[in-house]
C-alpha cells in the first residue's frame, strides 16, 4: 500500500574519519525522526564493508571489505532502527562496486540529504518470505488529538 506525506529535508556533512552509518543513526535519534531516508549522498570513503546481493537468511554475512579510496557515486536507503542503505562506489579507475552498507568511513567528505516523511512512521518487521526484517510504513498518529495525521 502506497502512502503520501509532506516532506521535510535535512542536509548533513560528515568529515574525514567519520563512520557514515553510525553518524546517520545518531542524527536520526537526535532529531527523533520517524520516517527518514537518504535522498542522496556524494563524497568519498577510505574504507567500505558491504554485504553482497547473494545474501540470504541462511547466509546473511557474505561481505566484501575494501581499504582504499572510493568516490560515492550514489547512496540511498531508509533510516529505520537498522539503517537499510545501499551504495555504489567508484575506484580510481572508475570501476564500480556496490551493495548493502555495513560500514563506510569518510575519506574527505560526505554530503548527505535526508528526507523525513512527516506524516508517516517507518519500522522493520521480520518477513517470513525473505527471512529478513522488512520495511513497514504506517500513518503517524497526532498525539494531541489521537488521530492519524
Amino acid at each position: 500500500m502506497a502512502m503520501a506525506s509532506p516532506l521535510v529535508c535535512f542536509t548533513l556533512r560528515l568529515g574525514p574519519g567519520e563512520e557514515i552509518k553510525s553518524a546517520l543513526q545518531k542524527f536520526v535519534e537526535e532529531k527523533r525522526l520517524k520516517a527518514p531516508f537518504v535522498m542522496m549522498c556524494v563524497g568519498s570513503v577510505s574504507s567500505a564493508k558491504l554485504r553482497l546481493a547473494n545474501a540470504t537468511a541462511e547466509k546473511p554475512n557474505e561481505v566484501i571489505e575494501r581499504d582504499q579510496n572510493y568516490e560515492i557515486v550514489s547512496m540511498v536507503g531508509t533510516l529505520t532502527d537498522s539503517c537499510h542503505l545501499h551504495v555504489s562506489l567508484a575506484d580510481k579507475d572508475g570501476a564500480v562496486i556496490g551493495g548493502h552498507v555495513m560500514n563506510l568511513t569518510v575519506f574527505t567528505t560526505a554530503e548527505i540529504v535526508i528526507g523525513e516523511c512527516s506524516n508517516l512512521t517507518y519500522r522493520r518487521e521480520m518477513d517470513e518470505r525473505t527471512g529478513f526484517p522488512e520495511l513497514v510504513v504506517s500513518r503517524r498518529l497526532n498525539h494531541q488529538m489521537g488521530t492519524e495525521v
